[in-house]
């Protein structure tokens, strides 16, 4: 019988910069992020999937990084809440967020931030409705939404300063 696989080295290319890292056959993705690579605006909330806090872009898909292990983002290219303004000017849903006051904690915010990221490059001038539905994955506890749905609203109008 065949020993089973411990650990597996990866190659991953997160935010534009390649990192070749051994990890453990069961680390979870948001861990990888978080700890190995120290990008901690990725936040671990529910370890289910249901929250959101943990999403990223994989391959250009929003995805929770909490439903996959380290070891399936071989060979993938991954976007993180610190790769949307790499050269530190915040992107104009960032803008948004500040403005239109969509956060108070902001444990949330990174995962809202991918997740409208995503749905503004899929559906550039969302309705109302389409902006509920495309950040339906993504629990904020704090805001009621209205704020966020607002950033949201105001960026796909080009209402951002």
């Amino acid at each position: 019988m065949a020993e089973p696989v411990r650990s597996q080295t990866i190659s991953v290319d997160v935010n534009g910069e390649t990192y070749e890292r051994e990890v453990d056959a069961r680390r979870l993705l948001v861990h990888f992020l978080r700890d190995d690579l120290d990008l901690t605006g990725t936040h671990v909330g529910c370890d289910t999937g249901n929250c959101g806090a943990c999403t990223i872009l994989f391959d250009g898909q929003a995805i929770k990084s909490c439903m996959l292990l380290a070891v399936q983002a071989d060979g993938t290219r991954i976007t993180t809440v610190e790769g949307l303004a790499p050269d530190g000017e915040q992107t104009p849903l960032q803008r948004a967020f500040s403005q239109h006051h969509a956060l108070q904690c902001g444990y949330c915010t990174p995962g809202m931030l991918i997740s409208a990221t995503y749905l503004l490059e899929q559906t550039p001038s969302p309705t109302e409705d389409e902006i509920r539905r495309g950040l339906q994955g993504n629990i904020c506890r704090c805001t009621g939404y209205v704020n966020i749905v607002r950033a949201v609203q105001a960026v796909a109008e080009g209402e951002v300063g």
